[in-house]
């Protein structure tokens, strides 16, 4: 059994995990959530808008995950509304030229974001500044079965795998008995982990962190049209 001693915890900032379905769209779920996590009191920011913005900006199809500097690039730029503005799609439109946002999708929120070291020092340094982090990782078999108590931990022989790349924020950091430890939100629903969350222990998360970005000041978004 393990134990498990948090330094920092920011999940009070969240509202309920969210789940992105069968969907390439983990990048938009950690930049939306971390977002609202900035905003007080809680409401879930629109998943689709923002991933709709990041894809016009880099001109790619809703079948492909986002990149990291164009998801920047939007809530900067774009801003996102509020998951009533304009609700996740259940599956990714089959005719990518009719995907567009609502001619009114309500009032939009931007926020400043950097790219950061993608080091575990610089992570948990985040962390104790009370930012949530947005992650960018290589996945394997341990992170699909986290044990009973949410610790995810590479067993033996076990590697990154770079075609299994994936999105989560880093909420919080501890120790897992002897090992440094980030607590990541998932957006795989609430069955993941504990209710949503899970320990990543050091040797499993340092090797396979590839990109991190934290959010900063919100800005203001100019008036136009959602889709221009």
């Amino acid at each position: 059994m393990s134990v498990i001693v948090a330094s920092v915890d920011l999940r009070p900032l969240f509202g309920p995990p969210r789940n992105q379905g069968q969907r390439p769209t983990c990048m938009a779920f950690a930049a939306s959530d971390a977002h609202a996590a900035l905003r007080s009191p809680w409401a879930p920011l629109s998943c689709e808008y923002a991933f709709y913005q990041a894809q016009r900006r880099a001109s790619r199809s809703p079948n492909k995950g986002a990149l990291l500097s164009s998801m920047l690039e939007a809530l900067r730029h774009d801003g996102q509304p509020e998951e009533s503005g304009w609700p996740y799609l259940p599956s990714t439109p089959n005719d990518a030229a009719s995907w567009s946002p609502p001619n009114n999708v309500g009032p939009l929120f931007g926020r400043a974001g950097l790219k950061s070291n993608h080091v575990v020092d610089r992570v948990i340094a985040e962390l104790d500044q009370g930012r949530p982090v947005i992650v960018l990782m290589m996945l394997s078999r341990a992170f699909f079965n986290p044990s009973s108590e949410a610790v995810i931990h590479p067993a033996t022989g076990e590697f990154p795998e770079p075609q299994r790349r994936h999105a989560v924020i880093a909420v919080g950091h501890g120790k897992v008995d002897s090992y440094r430890a980030i607590l990541a939100r998932n957006s795989w629903g609430p069955r993941w982990g504990h209710g949503g969350y899970g320990w990543l222990t050091e040797p499993f998360f340092g090797p396979r962190i590839f990109a991190a970005a934290v959010l900063m000041e919100e800005v203001d978004v100019p008036t136009r049209s959602a889709a221009a």
